[in-house]
């Protein structure tokens, strides 16, 4: 291995000297290489005379250990500047990281809220609604509105901000939402959600002006509250209700909705539909997050389960 350390040595003095990597990301780089040296010296080979075959099965031999994709990309990332610079420096013949690809990251799970949370929110919302006076009553209203119509809908931020009084209108068991390319949907609206709307409805009206062609109208450039004033607005409400507004946010609520409507036993054809998805993949996500949750709480719960 004399050959190999002298090569890495080098390899890593140059990160120090003229990129002046910092030392825990030479102690990284240097366990990495460590690692794939004693790989390819156990099967026969040198680090200078790597093939791509050896890259991709040093890679196969680390996801068959469970390591993580995101970590492998990072020792990918390693191995290829490696080559590279004894490629660059006349060292090695060919660079044979060149015909690698990174290792594709899993799919994140998609945030989202428990049931009790959401009933939180909303009763902070009607608690508000039940003090205010004045010109606050009808802020108070939105609000309201504004969580009724996202829990039971699980629209978009901007397809909720963005709907007309006639789209509220139009049916009264139904939403007709123009959502991603245009494509038009009929979102149902549940009756308590349905309740508040017509309660909202009457307070919009007798404001001054009328209905106009929003149903959550600004004065601003684009006519209706924006994305980011009820992102705001609903950090207020998390906090007036003792969530931790850091972990909230309108997609969370949509998600929340995805979930829990699957959670309930509803087909995925028709959440695919009500989310306004184009593939069913982006939908069946949400089927993982509960198959996620059921093996946290055997973990946590079945007594075979834990780790003595």
């Amino acid at each position: 291995m004399a050959g190999a350390d002298r090569l890495v040595s080098r390899f890593l003095e140059m990160l120090a000297a003229e990129r002046g990597a910092a030392r825990n990301t030479i102690s990284a780089y240097s366990r990495d290489l460590e690692a794939y040296g004693d790989y390819l010296q156990q099967h026969g080979r040198r680090l200078k005379d790597a093939a791509p075959d050896d890259i991709r099965n040093y890679l196969a031999v680390l996801e068959a250990h469970g390591m993580a994709r995101s970590t492998a990309a990072r020792k990918l990332s390693c191995i290829r500047q490696f080559h590279r610079f004894l490629h660059g420096d006349g060292l090695a013949v060919d660079n044979p990281a060149t015909a690698i690809a990174s290792p594709r990251s899993a799919r994140s799970l998609p945030k989202t809220i428990d049931k009790k949370d959401v009933e939180q929110l909303i009763a902070a919302a009607r608690g508000r609604l039940a003090r205010a006076e004045g010109k606050s009553v009808f802020k108070a209203w939105r609000m309201l509105c504004l969580m009724e119509l996202l829990y039971a809908t699980g629209l978009r931020v901007s397809e909720l901000v963005g709907l007309s009084v006639r789209a509220a209108r139009a049916e009264r068991d139904f939403l007709t939402v123009k959502g991603k390319g245009g494509r038009e949907r009929l979102v149902p609206v549940s009756a308590s959600a349905r309740d508040v709307l017509d309660g909202y409805l009457e307070v919009l009206g007798r404001q001054e002006g009328g209905e106009g062609k929003w149903l959550f109208p600004s004065s601003g450039q684009s006519g209706h509250l924006t994305r980011q004033h009820f992102a705001l607005s609903l950090k207020d409400l998390a906090r007036e209700a003792g969530i931790d507004a850091a972990k909230l946010s309108p997609h969370v609520l949509r998600h929340g909705f995805a979930s829990h409507l699957l959670a309930g036993g509803a087909d995925l054809r028709a959440v695919q539909q009500m989310l306004g998805h184009a593939d069913i993949s982006t939908t069946q996500i949400y089927t993982h997050v509960q198959s996620e949750r059921l093996r946290q709480v055997v973990e946590t719960h079945h007594p075979l389960a834990k780790k003595s």
